[in-house]
């Protein structure tokens, strides 16, 4: 969907309207992390949660009897090609193995689950598999060749990291906010939404002014304005209140609009337009296989580094600690007796675990995307493409 939307677009309009078609195009991308959250909330707690997903629904139907009616009679001239079957199969076979590795390895403690095991052997002999395939064939499913191009490579490896590093982010905040913070879905929904606002506003304007941005620079932007967001949100305490919490959101937002168009309009500068289809699907695969790469490895992270902090606040939490004894009788005084007083003590230990794991987790993104600031220079965007290409 998203890379022949793009490539509609870009048959669509002339050259130099193509940075603001794409701009406008960015826009109902930046859409969703406003009114999805908020929405999604909204439904879980007024109804049920798998109301989530029966919305998308009618919402299919509606977009898909739109792209057949605005597009009816726009068709291209489409020539029969075979299909590479086996590098298919071995796609297929290799990713669907990968994506339920992380989605399920941390509920199974990983690979001391044979389960988990067996899925990551076959996805890694698949995919090398098809690696070799690929690289053979004439009309291969996935054009390895692609990544000769520096450009593709570089931009290829810097968004996947990137988008891996954000995508974190984005799952660990709501968790952190419901878990911790006592947050409803819908209020989380909230307190995510603003990262939008100002990506809304901001996208057609870079759109606008594509071919006269130095796009690196744009981009290593991006990634201080993430990196400083990153680093503000490993200042949070437990008593955070809402307004702070939001306005980093809502910074984050100038980066988000300074990252996607320009970063993707980097990694396709040098692409040739008949190979343009396959190299914006092979930059979103890698792209949305990051995140799912990014979820796993931020929650496993944000999970155990609460347990190493849980452990090691306990060691102070014992009846020879004065704060300990002191607390302990002021819980006693409000009604707390026997094992509820130390319920409520590991609940506190438990809370505070996971805050110092929510910092640690932010001040690492903070890092990780100031290295990625740096190496956006490496990369050597053509001059004057940047208007023809996509999100």
């Amino acid at each position: 969907m998203v890379p022949l939307s793009q490539t509609i677009l870009m048959r669509s309009y002339p050259l130099e309207k193509r940075g603001l078609a794409l701009g406008l195009w960015a826009m109902t991308v930046i859409v969703a992390p406003i009114f999805g959250p908020v929405m999604g909330g909204w439904i879980t707690d007024n109804y049920a949660w798998p109301w989530i997903f029966y919305i998308n629904l009618p919402i299919g139907l509606f977009s898909a009897a739109c792209a057949y009616f605005l597009l009816h009679g726009r068709e291209t001239p489409t020539a029969k090609q075979r299909i590479d079957g086996i590098g298919l199969g071995l796609l297929v076979v290799g990713v669907s193995c990968l994506q339920m590795m992380l989605d399920l390895g941390k509920d199974r403690d990983w690979f001391n689950s044979s389960f988990i095991v067996a899925l990551a052997i076959i996805a890694v002999t698949s995919l090398a598999f098809m690696l070799v395939w690929e690289m053979t064939e004439k009309t291969p499913v996935v054009d390895l060749s692609l990544f000769k191009d520096r450009n593709f490579a570089l931009g290829a490896l810097i968004i996947s990291f990137g988008f891996m590093a954000f995508f974190g982010s984005v799952v660990i905040f709501p968790l952190w906010l419901q878990t911790v913070m006592g947050y409803t879905a819908g209020l989380a929904g909230l307190a995510t939404a603003p990262v939008g606002l100002l990506a809304l506003v901001l996208s057609p304007m870079i759109g606008r002014n594509m071919h006269r941005l130095n796009l690196r620079m744009v981009a290593s932007f991006a990634f201080v304005v993430f990196a400083f967001v990153s680093a503000w949100n490993s200042t949070f305490t437990l008593d955070a209140p809402f307004n702070q919490v939001i306005l980093p959101r809502l910074v984050q937002g100038i980066g988000v609009a300074c990252f996607f168009v320009p970063m993707t309009t980097i990694t396709l500068s040098s692409i040739s337009d008949e190979r343009l289809a396959s190299a914006s699907g092979l930059s979103n695969f890698l792209r949305t296989l990051s995140g799912a790469i990014g979820t796993a490895i931020s929650t496993t992270f944000w999970e155990n580094d609460a347990i190493y902090h849980h452990a090691v606040l306990s060691e102070s939490v014992n009846a020879y600690s004065a704060n300990t004894m002191s607390y302990s009788d002021l819980l006693t005084s409000l009604g707390f007796k026997g094992q509820a007083v130390t319920a409520q003590l590991n609940e506190i230990v438990t809370q505070q675990g996971y805050m110092m794991a929510t910092n640690d987790f932010f001040r690492i993104s903070c890092a990780c995307f100031v290295v990625l600031a740096c190496l956006v220079w490496i990369t050597k965007p053509q001059k004057g493409a940047a208007a023809s290409m996509g999100h």
